[in-house]
C-alpha cells in the first residue's frame, strides 16, 4: 500500500532528509557550544534527580499544567528584576520553546480570515504560521529604533476606517529579529497608547532580551501595561541552550486560562524543567553576563569581516545584542539566488524574503554569528563576498580576496 497516495492534498510539503550543518553555518538560533554550561547542568541533573526524581512518576511532576513550580517562581522573580514585570508564578506557563508559545496564542486568538499586525521584517516562523492559518497580516515599517510610530498610527487608522480590528500586534522590541534593534522605552509607551486606543492586544516576543549589550534593557510592554492587554513570551533557548526546548508564556489568568486548553502535550519535558529550576537561581545571572560579553566580541568579529571584505557594498547597523546581523546589499543583488549559490559553496545564510515583506527584502540577508567560531566567521564572510563579486559584480573593499 502506498500510504503517501492517501494523504490529503492540503497537508504540508514533505521534509527533506537531514544532511548536517554546512561548514559555514550562519543560520538558526544556535548557541556558541563553548558557552553551554555543561558541567553546571551535570551537577543540577544529579541534584534534581536525587531530590525530585520520584516526582517524574506524575505528569507535570504533580505541579499542575502550568509546569514546574520552582522554575515558574524563578521566572517570575527574574522578570521582576530584569524586565520590570510584576507577575506571579501563576501567570507563567512553561512551554516547549517560544515556538509553542506562538502556536498556542495563534490557536487561541486566530481564525482564518483574521488580521494581525507584524513588523515588516520579523521572525520567519511568524509569517509561515500565519500563512498556514489563512490569516491576513500587515507589516509595520521599521527604523533604527523598531516599529515606525507614524506608520503604525496610519495603518491602525486605515484599518479602523474599514471596520477591521487586528487580533493582535506582534513585536520583538528587544534585539528585534532580524534587525537587532532595541526599541527605546519612550517609543514603547507611544505604541502602547496606540494599541490601547484601537483596542489591539500586544503579543510581545522577548526571547533575545537577556542578550542586550548596548545600553540599558528597557521595561517590557507587559511591565509598562501592568499585564493589561499584553501577552508575553520568553525562552531559555538563546540564553542557555536551544535544544533544551524550554520557554515560557506570561499572561494574567483570565487570558492564560483560555490558552491552557490548547496545550495538549500533557506537559513540556519535566527533566529539563527540574534541571533549570536547580541551575538558574545560582548560575543564571553570571552565565548571561559572560555570554553577552562573548557575543558582543563575536559581533565585533563579524562586523569587522563585513567591513573588510564588502566595504561600502554591505549596509548594516551593528546590532545592540543577540546573535545576528541584518545586511543590505545593492539593489540588483537577489538574496534568494545568493543563498543558493552560497549553499553550493558550503555557506548557509537566511535570504531576506524569508524574514521580511519590506520592499528592500530581496537584496537583504541575515547572518547568525552565535554558533560559528571566529575563524569560520572570517572565512565564511570572505567567501560570501567573493560570490557576490563574481555573480553580481558587487564591488569589494579589497582586491584579490
Amino acid at each position: 500500500m502506498n500510504i503517501t497516495s492517501l494523504l490529503p492534498s492540503d497537508k504540508l510539503a514533505p521534509a527533506g532528509r537531514w544532511t548536517g550543518f554546512q561548514p559555514f553555518n550562519f543560520v538558526g538560533g544556535h548557541n556558541d557550544a563553548s558557552f553551554v554550561p555543561s558541567q553546571a547542568f551535570q551537577a543540577s541533573v544529579s541534584r534534581a534527580l536525587e531530590t525530585d526524581g520520584h516526582r517524574l512518576a506524575a505528569y507535570n511532576l504533580g505541579d499542575g499544567p502550568l509546569g514546574h513550580l520552582g522554575l515558574r517562581q524563578f521566572i517570575a522573580g527574574m522578570l521582576h528584576r530584569r524586565a520590570g514585570m510584576s507577575c506571579s508564578e501563576d501567570d507563567v506557563l512553561i512551554v516547549s520553546g517560544s515556538l509553542q508559545a506562538l502556536d498556542l496564542v495563534n490557536q487561541t486568538m486566530l481564525r482564518p480570515g483574521d488580521t494581525v499586525l507584524i513588523e515588516a521584517s520579523t521572525y520567519a516562523g511568524v509569517m509561515s504560521r500565519l500563512d498556514r492559518m489563512g490569516v491576513h497580516y500587515h507589516g509595520v515599517p521599521l527604523d533604527d529604533d523598531g516599529m515606525d510610530i507614524t506608520a503604525l498610527a496610519s495603518l491602525l487608522e486605515e484599518l479602523a476606517s474599514q471596520n477591521i480590528r487586528p487580533r493582535y500586534l506582534y513585536t520583538i522590541p528587544s534585539v528585534q529579529n532580524p534587525t537587532g534593534s532595541v526599541m527605546p522605552q519612550e517609543r514603547r509607551k507611544q505604541i502602547l497608547k496606540l494599541a490601547q486606543r484601537y483596542n489591539v492586544p500586544l503579543f510581545e516576543d522577548d526571547c533575545y532580551s537577556d542578550l542586550v549589550w548596548e545600553g540599558d534593557r528597557p521595561a517590557t510592554f507587559y511591565g509598562l501595561a501592568d499585564g493589561k492587554g499584553v501577552i508575553y513570551c520568553g525562552s531559555f533557548s538563546k540564553s542557555l541552550a536551544p535544544a533544551l526546548r524550554v520557554g515560557y508564556l506570561v499572561a494574567p489568568w483570565e487570558v492564560l486560562s483560555h490558552i491552557l486548553p490548547y496545550k495538549t502535550d500533557a506537559g513540556s519535558g519535566a527533566l529539563e524543567q527540574m534541571v533549570l529550576a536547580d541551575f538558574c537561581p545560582e548560575h543564571y545571572e553570571d552565565h548571561v553576563t559572560a555570554l553577552t560579553q562573548h557575543l558582543a566580541q563575536k559581533c565585533d568579529i563579524i562586523c569587522a569581516a563585513l567591513d573588510r571584505y564588502f566595504g561600502a557594498s554591505a549596509d548594516y547597523k551593528r546590532p545592540k545584542g543577540g546573535i545576528f546581523v541584518w545586511v543590505t546589499l545593492p539593489s540588483h543583488v537577489d538574496s534568494v539566488k545568493l543563498a543558493k549559490l552560497a549553499g553550493a559553496d558550503g555557506i548557509s545564510i537566511n535570504p531576506g524574503p524569508d524574514w521580511s515583506i519590506a520592499p528592500e527584502a530581496p537584496h537583504q540577508f541575515r547572518l547568525c554569528f552565535g554558533y560559528p567560531d571566529a575563524a569560520i566567521i572570517e572565512e565564511g564572510v570572505m567567501r560570501l563576498a567573493n560570490i557576490c563579486q563574481q555573480e553580481f559584480g558587487v564591488p569589494l573593499a579589497i582586491d584579490n580576496i
